[in-house]
């Protein structure tokens, strides 16, 4: 049975509690595509609150530290996310790969310290625009998936890959279908390199100004399995229209 498509909404720094009316408008709207799986990352303010104002919507976290407690100040655990009634956290964003000097190793920790603590996770890997322009993105994200990616016994089922070309985050810009499609095979072959037949079920995501605009042509690209959204989920109606463009014909 193929899986459904996965629409995430990364609401980065944004949303008090006032936002909540905004995430209810969005489980409800949810609840009207059954062949999308629905999910928000708000602020580690809001996680339980959320989870308490929603049904049908999966809330995660996005971020998480790589140890379960100690002197880290201002960091969350993934036992702490799973607390709160987190189902995911997200790992490796190009945001924190950036301002926060994270690399590869950091990334890989951080997702089986979250895999430990029973979450899932959405492991987030990107170039550079000079980087695409050097005709290196392939190898540069090829390696960032071998180095970041856990691999342990039982981990498959609760992996996913997002791909976010790191110059289409927030830009405005968004990749061409054919790029993605390129980039997503070459995602897809290293997922199988590393975890067997068990990587043809790894959902890939694609990430980087999805909005309702583009998001149908975006889903219908091979081995899209669904978009992390950033911008655009911050509002049910912008957040909804791209819930609807996954949703299957009978849906």
């Amino acid at each position: 049975m193929p899986q459904r498509p996965y629409i995430v909404g990364n609401w980065k720094m944004n949303g008090t509690r006032a936002q909540l009316a905004e995430a209810r408008a969005i489980d409800r709207g949810a609840a009207r595509h059954s062949g999308v799986r629905v999910a928000i990352a708000p602020p580690f303010t809001l996680i339980s609150t959320m989870v308490e104002a929603v049904q049908e919507l999966t809330v995660g976290g996005q971020d998480c530290h790589s140890q379960v407690s100690g002197a880290f100040t201002g960091d969350i655990s993934a036992m702490m996310l799973k607390d709160a009634g987190a189902g995911f956290a997200i790992v490796g964003h190009s945001e924190r790969r950036a301002m926060h000097g994270e690399n590869d190793a950091m990334v890989q920790d951080k997702a089986r310290a979250a895999l430990d603590a029973g979450l899932e996770v959405i492991v987030c890997v990107g170039e550079t625009e000079a980087q695409r322009d050097a005709g290196k993105a392939e190898q540069v994200v090829g390696e960032q998936v071998e180095a970041s990616m856990p691999v342990g016994e039982g981990f498959v089922p609760r992996l996913t890959l997002a791909y976010e070309p790191v110059w289409a985050i927030g830009t405005g810009r968004v990749a061409a279908p054919a790029d993605v499609a390129a980039m997503h095979a070459v995602l897809r072959a290293k997922l199988v390199a590393l975890y067997g037949d068990e990587g043809s079920n790894v959902r890939i995501l694609y990430g980087g100004s999805v909005n309702a605009g583009n998001a149908a042509e975006l889903l219908a690209t091979p081995e899209v399995g669904g978009a992390l959204v950033g911008g655009a989920s911050l509002t049910a109606d912008s957040f909804l229209a791209i819930v609807a463009a996954a949703a299957p014909a009978a849906d």
